[in-house]
């Protein structure tokens, strides 16, 4: 049976995951963080996959070379527990090219979005054996103008504002 990493070095190892996709943008080298029976979800769209050689391509063909050139997370909160981590954070970017990976068949609509994300990393011995990725995929659908939210109770632009400045009003939705 493997120790389990301290919840220094999930910190840690979270870390150099992250910054092998967004900022070193390597594949091979993102996935060698990752347990052989790693998985990846992105839960809006169904997105991801299952194992090293799923998710090498994924990652070399869906994710990283789809990533807008000013992605951009806004951290909001971390927790850190028994072989688990979750981060709150907010996602920016402007949709300038197709993101298979968000929002599979869609044209790139040259819109600035910003969103509300959490993922919930799972760590088994020293890597990181699942990554599960939330959002409101209906917020994002509204600032890339396929979505009218009038009438809707969805909310663009103002759902990341409110998510982190908690002095914004509530329920501006409720007639």
């Amino acid at each position: 049976m493997q120790t389990p990493l301290t919840e220094s070095e999930m910190v840690k190892l979270w870390e150099q995951h992250t910054d092998l996709e967004f900022v070193t943008r390597n594949a091979e080298a993102t996935v060698a963080t990752m347990s052989p029976q790693n998985y990846v979800n992105h839960v809006p769209v169904m997105t991801g996959g299952r194992g090293h050689h799923a998710m090498i391509d994924f990652y070399g063909t869906h994710f990283i070379p789809k990533m807008p050139a000013d992605t951009a997370l806004r951290m909001f909160a971390r927790t850190v527990g028994r072989n688990r981590l979750i981060d709150e954070f907010v996602f920016t970017f402007t949709h300038d090219l197709k993101m298979d990976w968000m929002l599979p068949g869609v044209e790139p609509t040259f819109r600035k979005v910003e969103v509300p994300m959490v993922v919930v990393v799972q760590f088994c011995g020293d890597k990181i054996e699942s990554e599960r990725i939330y959002w409101d995929q209906a917020s994002v659908l509204v600032q890339i103008g396929l979505i009218d939210p009038t009438g809707l109770p969805v909310a663009g632009l103002e759902q990341a504002r409110k998510f982190e400045n908690a002095e914004l009003p509530s329920n501006d939705l409720i007639p």
